[in-house]
């Protein structure tokens, strides 16, 4: 990855140098929320859009996995340094912490930072330029966002209280970097949280908000069979592993049906299965592995012994042995009723009533649900649709966004700071 001079800002000039070494030039960028908030944003706003999208469009270009951000680390350090704010880097070398301002109340924004193991396929000219990673899920944009907001704030004469900056490593990967945050310390004093997250379902300038559960919870299952094997023309002298495997295929998510409340939204899906090479053989070992995922916070923490006990039912009467490994992953993010409604008022202060809009709970997991089991907060979604362009999927190489939402995501994010803080 290229790394820019972290000792100085990007000037204007800087960051058209940037871009047209990577074969781009920079188009005035229309924000859709302008003249809406406190004149020194306004004035950031004007005066640094250009750097905003370079921003964007060099991480974009240089995508780094989950834990191995040290580049955009030290870019976005390098950044924050320049207008004297003094960040914090996570001890695993990746992700950092930042304050702005002063005083004893103090409220957290979050981005999360890494890339996906999946090429690009979008033909941009600041596509990725790193084989098999790519910007899939809009971290890029979260980044750019959060720093953004972290730049205007500090060009503020007074705050009323300390915004906490986190940029965090890892999402895409379990366990994940919320709980590297957390170990260092980095809800500690802090009374709320708030996230975006791209979503290429709704217009740029619309923010989706929900009270409740959002996301999902999403855990792991690895199961492991063993059997004596055997000739397929004498499966009554061993134990079939390969029937058995497709006993737990469709019997599984059938019993687990039965036995959860069904408004839960709680749904086993297997992606993965192997056993044997041989057709007249009954193989020794096979696996199944697949993702389990429900909206109850409740129902998630009952599910690892229930899942255990189905899987020994079904197996008893085949004779098959069998390992389970249940990997527990995110919680559901469940935003709380005050912090949402004081998001709200961040948004509609920031680009008005219209902006608001509902969102559905995703069956997705995302490890912010990490954070709200120790501080209230809330998660919205950024509409990155141009209201045009075919819609294009999140987690998938032809994701892309409209780079106005760069700018709405920034004034949302230092109005909710605000209205938290006041």
């Amino acid at each position: 990855m290229t790394v820019l001079d972290s000792r100085t800002d990007l000037s204007r000039e800087e960051s058209e140098v940037l871009l047209t070494r990577q074969g781009v030039s920079i188009a005035p960028v229309d924000d859709p929320g302008e003249g809406r908030g406190p004149s020194w944003l306004d004035d950031w706003l004007t005066a640094n859009a250009a750097e905003v999208v370079a921003w964007r469009r060099h991480l974009h270009a240089n995508p780094e996995l989950s834990r191995k951000e040290y580049a955009t680390t030290e870019l976005i350090a390098g950044l924050l340094r320049s207008v004297g704010l003094k960040p914090r880097t996570l001890p695993g070398g990746t992700g950092l912490v930042c304050d702005i301002g002063s005083g004893p109340r103090c409220v957290a924004l979050r981005a999360d930072m890494d890339a996906l193991p999946l090429q690009e396929n979008t033909g941009l000219p600041f596509a990725s330029t790193v084989d098999g990673a790519s910007h899939a899920c809009g971290h890029d944009a979260h980044t750019t966002v959060l720093l953004g907001a972290a730049l205007a704030l500090a060009s503020a004469t007074e705050l009323p209280g300390r915004v906490r900056l986190i940029f965090q490593p890892a999402e895409e990967v379990m366990p994940g970097g919320a709980l590297d945050v957390l170990a260092a310390g980095g809800l500690d004093g802090v009374e709320r949280i708030f996230g975006l997250h791209c979503d290429p379902r709704l217009e740029v300038g619309r923010v989706g908000t929900r009270v409740g559960a959002i996301t999902s919870a999403s855990d792991l299952l690895e199961l492991r069979l063993t059997s004596p094997g055997g000739h397929t023309s004498r499966p009554h002298l061993t134990a079939d592993l390969v029937n058995a495997l497709g006993t737990v295929i469709t019997g599984l998510p059938s019993f687990l049906s039965r036995r959860v409340d069904p408004r839960s939204g709680t749904v086993l899906v297997w992606g993965a299965v192997h056993a044997g090479e041989a057709a007249n053989a009954v193989p020794q070992d096979g696996v199944l592995r697949g993702t389990l995922r429900t909206g109850d916070r409740e129902i998630w923490a009952e599910l690892e012994p229930l899942v255990k006990e189905l899987v020994g039912a079904l197996l008893a009467p085949t004779g098959v042995g069998f390992d389970l490994h249940h990997r527990r992953g995110v919680p559901p993010v469940v935003n709380e009723r005050d912090s949402t409604l004081l998001m709200r008022a961040g948004i509609e202060a920031a680009l008005g009533e219209d902006a608001l809009a509902g969102t559905e709970q995703s069956s997705g997991g995302e490890d912010f649900g990490w954070y709200l089991e120790h501080v209230p907060g809330s998660f919205a979604r950024l509409g990155v649709w141009d209201g045009v362009s075919k819609q294009k999927d999140l987690h998938q190489p032809t994701f892309d966004l409209d780079e106005r939402a760069l700018l709405v995501g920034v004034r949302v994010m230092v109005h909710t700071a605000l209205a938290a803080l006041a």
